[in-house]
């Protein structure tokens, strides 16, 4: 069934979804913002260890880090729990996660601030780190025209509160991932927009690159959007400092390769990327989000007896 027409009673689940979302998010906003960031990672550390999710965190964290004790994997583990059910926390609260809440530094603000002077379009990148939210309110709050491509929810009810959530801090132009959005992307940076994406999961149909010593399949159009304008990406991380308090950090551009031999040049921009991510990832593997099949499904396939 397909979205057009949804039956009863799939539109019945997405709006009892949806008031269910509202309930909570309206009973978290009644807490300060550190208080309501602490539950979210308490619940989420008693109960995320109960869902099918662990199972591929726990896989993720052998395949990343063989060499870690078992014991030092757990904590990494239990300690991404907590950060994910921070961040669910602190994503019906956005509005109060900006530079101007005091909450939120940058460091080299000056290459934002240079994007948003120079009026060229840049394609910024980054993964799902501590609250990645924040980086996209960095980036509308130093004044970049930016599209920021997402993925919508399922649930078209829930998708319109998160829309709603990030035009709290000023993101009023989202670009869904997709044909339509890639149009979308292709067009923003035509008109001399930068565009931000998340380029850390599985694509199958992508390009095989190493990530943390096993291939992983990537897409290569963040590179090729890349090449076509201006030749550079700019990556960025956030890290949480304390509580919801929050250090994003602008990097120097990766410049691409253009030798002409496209499919040579999306494999080495895309280990560069890739290479960045990782980077990022082992410095706080606490604050990545491990709960995506980021490697091929026969690696994650139980083992014969």
């Amino acid at each position: 069934m397909s979205l057009e027409q949804p039956t009863f009673a799939e539109r019945l689940l997405w709006r009892l979804e949806a008031a269910g979302f509202d309930l909570i998010a309206g009973l978290l906003r009644l807490a300060p913002v550190d208080v309501a960031s602490a539950f979210g990672g308490w619940l989420l550390r008693c109960l995320g260890p109960l869902t099918g999710a662990d199972r591929t965190i726990r896989r993720n964290l052998e395949l990343a880090f063989p060499d870690m004790s078992a014991e030092a994997r757990d904590r990494v583990r239990m300690a991404s729990w907590e950060n994910f059910g921070r961040f669910a926390a602190e994503f019906t609260m956005l509005d109060r996660l900006t530079l101007a809440s005091g909450r939120v530094e940058v460091i080299g603000a000056e290459r934002l601030r240079a994007i948003a002077e120079g009026g060229e379009p840049t394609l910024m990148v980054s993964g799902h780190f501590s609250n990645f939210e924040i980086m996209a309110s960095a980036i509308v709050a130093s004044g970049v025209r930016c599209q920021v491509s997402y993925r919508p929810a399922n649930n078209p009810y829930f998708n319109d509160r998160v829309v709603r959530a990030r035009a709290s801090y000023g993101v009023t132009s989202l670009a869904p991932k997709g044909a339509g959005g890639a149009r979308d992307i292709m067009r923003a940076l035509a008109k001399g927009e930068s565009v931000a994406m998340l380029v850390d999961q599985k694509f199958n149909a992508g390009v095989a690159s190493p990530f943390f010593g096993h291939m992983a399949y990537t897409s290569a159009g963040p590179v090729r959007l890349a090449r076509r304008y201006g030749g550079k990406v700019t990556p960025l991380a956030v890290r949480r400092l304390k509580g919801a308090r929050f250090q994003v950090s602008v990097y120097e551009p990766i410049v691409l390769a253009d030798t002409g031999d496209v499919e040579a040049d999306d494999e080495t921009g895309v280990r560069q990327i890739n290479a960045f991510l990782e980077a990022r990832i082992r410095e706080r593997p606490e604050e990545y989000f491990w709960a995506h099949k980021r490697w091929p499904k026969s690696m994650y396939k139980p083992p014969r007896d």
